[in-house]
């Protein structure tokens, strides 16, 4: 069947009057059900005492001989009685749109269709309002809210209302987010009466009425140090402890997460691939749960020194567990500090203070990396001081240097046994005394804060390692070549002295060239470096390391500084800021503006304008298309311009002559020698 010419031109305004029609008749209506004030016979947001009128006239009728509502209509008439004179559920209806009984009303009309209305239970809602609040939280005013969003923690606020049931309910969750939340982000609670503050953190409709989308209780945050009260964020997920505070902690707070690994991947993924100077937290959970706020803050304050994960504890999996890292059960944490250093274990849980100081013993390797963050804590940066501190004139720093791998793993060990060695050596209690008599000097030099172990990265510092060795880069220092096995890493020490002539002429700023100097970066201690040439032996190392201290002690050695090259700072690429969303004002970013505006095509389903806005599109286009047919139909042959038929190129002339030249007259040439014979007139009569 062909489809009419007319119905094919017109078939733009044909689609937007019957979708306008549409809208009218069926989705519009759906959209605005009946009201529990249509329900009574009455104007939406009458008072309490024409509420009160109306249910005692239509009371009334249902004694009467005549009544014939139903036992539906007749729930439907005592909830809305209920509803609208008490003034928590009512207030709630007329600002906000909340109805927080539906789920009883549809469980009372579905008990009593069949019954006489006489044996309905009234009243319908019994205990509809929360009783009493915990005073400790936080009410948040109106008035307070600039300054509260204004301080260095972030802010949660609950919006609530004490005529929800569900709200009731969800403050058993509000008190352990609450508590989780400690340290890490500050609560508050909005309720429904304060309608200034309530109806700022609504969403509004075509109408301005402000709603809440998915109903109450709403939680809304603000990223810390925010300077505008319109940067908050609506948390769109499920109302679980879990999942809020993670919300929290990923998207308003910024924390890194804490993976969880496998016995299998555990080695390669985590321990392998983390960076090699970080002592590794290893935390064992029997629940599976997300790590604890005050874990992932710990984890982004503590990014410089350690790597923290996650696993699962299984029992069938226990004994893997207890011969690799000594773990009995869970919940437990492990640490992990440097190669062939024995795990240190803790059994249990944690508050966030046993935490904190749990961290603050362990945060460090057994034997440090010389670092640009750490060469002036451990003394071996000639700009700094010793760890004995300013007075000490001569102090020591022993160095495994070397690419990492397995060869520096192997001395990071023995450098780490012979620091041991030396200290419980200096241990009055546990000391061995033949090895003191041996190592004597290291020992007290140990003790006394003026020796230090520590490795350092020859591939990453290749110009200090090369500087301190005297060598190419090769061997222990350099970037390692294609297929380049040539792994040596070595032990060497380096003395530092301070001048006490330049340390006076310095504090009294009495010598220009001091300042010219100090202009320069010229460090001011002294630096002479020994390299270590013995077997690898712990005893043989320690002897070495003593009779160095010895001699630099009692020998006097010329002050000598020299420019020393600078150590390149480590990665600051941090693994977790990948899979962490950057926090911007609600108000800057496209999505946030988003979220936050409300948007929802099913919004329009409600907004009235939608109907008449597509029939007037519809007698648009059908005015535009009717007006270009009618132009179209007018115009005529005659009316279009004569064709111009004098510029039509003309055909070219043959030339009738032989060689093609025309003639001037157009008749045929006559001939240059040519005669013109005269005739006789004829002899004949």
């Amino acid at each position: 069947m062909a489809i009419p010419e007319e119905v094919r031109r017109y078939w733009l305004p044909i689609l937007l009057a019957a979708g306008g029609f549409l809208f009218q008749l069926l989705v519009l209506p759906k959209s605005f059900p009946p009201s529990h004030y249509d329900a009574l016979g009455i104007q939406r947001f009458a008072p309490v005492e024409k509420v009160v009128e109306a249910y005692e006239l239509l009371s009334r009728e249902w004694v009467a001989e005549t009544n014939d509502q139903s036992t539906v209509d007749i729930i439907k008439i005592r909830y809305a009685y209920e509803l609208l004179t008490n003034p928590v559920l009512k207030r709630d209806y007329d600002l906000f749109g909340l109805d927080h009984h539906t789920d009883v009303l549809e469980s009372v009309k579905e008990q009593y269709q069949r019954e006489h209305f006489l044996k309905i239970d009234l009243p319908i809602l019994k205990d509809s309002l929360i009783q009493s609040t915990d005073d400790a939280f936080n009410v948040l005013t109106y008035e307070a809210l600039v300054s509260a969003i204004g301080e260095d923690y972030p802010l949660l606020i609950l919006v609530y209302s004490k005529g929800s049931p569900r709200c009731a309910q969800f403050f058993e969750y509000w008190k352990q987010i609450d508590t989780r939340l400690d340290g890490v982000a500050n609560t508050a609670t909005v309720e429904l009466g304060d309608t200034r503050l309530a109806g700022y953190f609504a969403e509004k409709r075509f109408s301005q009425q402000p709603f809440f989308r998915n109903g109450i209780p709403a939680l809304v945050a603000y990223p810390a140090n925010c300077r505008s009260p319109s940067c908050y964020m609506r948390y769109p997920g499920e109302l679980t402890v879990d999942s809020v505070v993670n919300w929290v902690a990923s998207s308003i707070v910024g924390l890194p997460r804490i993976l969880y690994y496998s016995k299998e991947t555990l080695g390669p993924q985590f321990i392998g691939k983390n960076s090699h100077h970080k002592v590794k937290a290893i935390f064992f959970s029997s629940t599976g749960e997300r790590a604890a706020p005050f874990l992932r803050q710990a984890a982004q304050e503590y990014s410089s020194y350690a790597s923290f994960a996650f696993v699962l504890w299984k029992e069938e999996e226990s004994q893997i567990w207890w011969n690799s890292l000594g773990v009995e059960s869970a919940p437990a944490l492990v640490f992990l500090k440097g190669p062939g250093a024995k795990p240190v274990v803790y059994h249990g849980t944690f508050s966030k203070s046993e935490f904190t100081e749990i961290m603050e013993e362990h945060k460090h390797q057994e034997l440090q990396q010389l670092r640009s963050d750490t060469s002036l804590d451990l003394g071996c940066d000639a700009r700094g001081h010793s760890r004995a501190g300013k007075e000490m004139m001569i102090w020591y720093c022993v160095i495994a240097a070397g690419r990492p791998g397995v060869e520096l793993s192997k001395k990071r060990q023995i450098l780490r046994k012979a620091q041991d060695q030396l200290r419980s050596a200096a241990d009055e209690s546990t000391g061995n005394l033949e090895i003191l008599v041996q190592v004597a000097s290291a020992a007290t030099a140990l003790k006394d804060d003026r020796l230090t172990f520590v490795w350092l990265d020859g591939e990453l510092q290749k110009k200090l390692c090369a500087f301190y060795l005297a060598t190419d880069y090769h061997g222990a220092c350099g970037p390692r070549g294609f297929e380049d096995d040539n792994d040596k890493p070595e032990v060497f020490i380096v003395r530092f002295q301070r001048n006490a002539t330049y340390e006076a002429l310095k504090a009294d700023k009495k010598n220009n060239l001091i300042e010219t100097l100090q202009g320069q970066d010229i460090p001011d201690a002294s630096q002479l470096v020994a390299r270590y040439n013995g077997p690898d032996e712990i005893l043989e190392i320690n002897k070495w390391v003593s009779q160095i201290i010895k001699d630099g002690d009692t020998r006097e050695i010329p002050y000598f500084t020299s420019k020393v090259p600078d150590l390149l700072p480590e990665e600051t690429s941090k693994e977790w800021l990948s899979g962490t969303k950057s926090i911007r004002s609600a108000g800057k970013s496209l999505k946030e503006r988003v979220q936050n505006s409300g948007f929802s095509f099913s919004d329009y389903l409600t907004d009235p304008r939608v109907g008449p806005a597509l029939l007037m599109l519809a007698c648009i286009s059908w005015g535009t298309i009717w007006f270009k047919n009618i132009q179209s139909a007018q115009k005529t042959p005659t009316d279009e311009a004569p064709k111009d038929r004098t510029n039509k190129r003309r055909r070219p002339k043959l030339s009738p002559t032989l060689f093609g030249q025309p003639t001037e007259t157009g008749t045929d040439p006559e001939p240059k020698d040519a005669r013109e014979w005269e005739i006789e007139d004829s002899d004949s009569d």
